[in-house]
């Protein structure tokens, strides 16, 4: 029996939140959820994290844009309940998570290195011939 190593997913909760994820998607692109804050919105439900007993999940999600997050978030606080109860029902576990809904923050590490790598100083080190490539 392998062991994994400390803060590693098990394979049993990367599936189980892909398929949690997915769930959470169709919701929000049919519409399932009515909630003002949820209007005229597109979110993208990133990743669906769960603890080992698979009681706990976080999903990450980012409205398209990266604007209204506080908004956004506010809305899916406002519906748990029902969010928890229609995942339940798409997807069969015999526990349904309690559902915590965050921001995504990979959206602004990705913004970050990007800036990083169109920084002058990084332009500069990448035109400038590899005095070791002779």
């Amino acid at each position: 029996m392998k062991h994994r190593r400390s803060g590693e997913a098990s394979q049993r909760q990367l599936r189980v939140g892909e398929l949690i994820r997915h769930a959470l998607a169709e919701l929000l692109q049919r519409g399932d959820i009515h909630d003002p804050g949820f209007d005229g919105a597109t979110v993208t439900i990133s990743e669906v994290r769960l603890t080992p007993d698979l009681k706990t999940a976080t999903a990450f999600f980012m409205p398209l844009g990266g604007r209204e997050v506080d908004g956004i978030a506010a809305a899916f606080e406002r519906n748990r309940g029902v969010i928890r109860r229609e995942v339940a029902r798409r997807v069969n576990l015999r526990y349904a998570p309690d559902i915590t809904f965050r921001p995504d923050p990979s959206f602004d590490e990705g913004d970050r290195i990007d800036a990083l790598l169109r920084s002058p100083s990084v332009a500069r080190d990448l035109d400038e011939p590899d005095p070791e490539a002779r």
